[in-house]
């Protein structure tokens, strides 16, 4: 019988690592949340590293869905909203990360409680949901769908179309604002 001891501290190496890069990356977006805002001049390609780093953050919201309004008053909404959403739910890669680090990030909250059992029975759809919805509680929904080993190519496939379908809504309500002011 092998020892499974080697392959167990290489998990909690990875899941430690995992940790400390999105800690890192969440403190290096906010001190450098200028410097990021001026992707937008690459056009969609920065609108979409905008919103992976804008959605990279853990609970510290950077203004990623005021960032889709006014680049769909400048580009076409529908491209806006693609680029932006795909980022979006890269970005949020990192909440699931940091979830399936298994590190105590997550406060033991009312709300914890009530999105874990959502995601336990219901996690694609809690997923796609809160996606779409703007809210603080995707945060914890990725947090959470990590924790659960939720597979990444599903966690990402409901974040990208809520993320698309939510951006989608906020390009083409910034392209309708700048047409009323022009």
């Amino acid at each position: 019988m092998e020892n499974p001891k080697p392959q167990s501290n290489k998990i909690k190496i990875i899941r430690i690592l995992a940790l400390i890069f999105v800690i890192s990356l969440t403190i290096l977006l906010v001190i450098f949340r200028e410097d990021v805002q001026k992707l937008q001049a690459f056009g969609y390609p920065g609108i979409f590293l905008f919103s992976v780093f804008a959605n990279a953050t853990i609970l510290i919201p950077l203004p990623g869905v005021m960032f889709t309004s006014a680049m769909g008053a400048v580009f076409n909404p529908f491209w806006v909203a693609i680029a932006a959403g795909a980022g979006a739910a890269f970005g949020e890669l990192s909440g699931y990360l940091a979830g399936f680090s298994g590190q105590g990030i997550i406060e033991k909250k009312k709300n914890y409680d009530k999105v874990l059992a959502w995601m336990r029975k219901y996690g694609d759809i809690t997923i796609l949901v809160l996606a779409f919805i703007p809210n603080p509680l995707f945060d914890m929904a990725g947090l959470i769908a990590g924790v659960l080993k939720m597979p990444v190519w599903k966690f990402l496939a409901y974040c990208i179309v809520g993320k698309i379908l939510k951006m989608m809504v906020f390009a083409y309500v910034g392209e309708g604002l700048f047409s009323l002011f022009n």
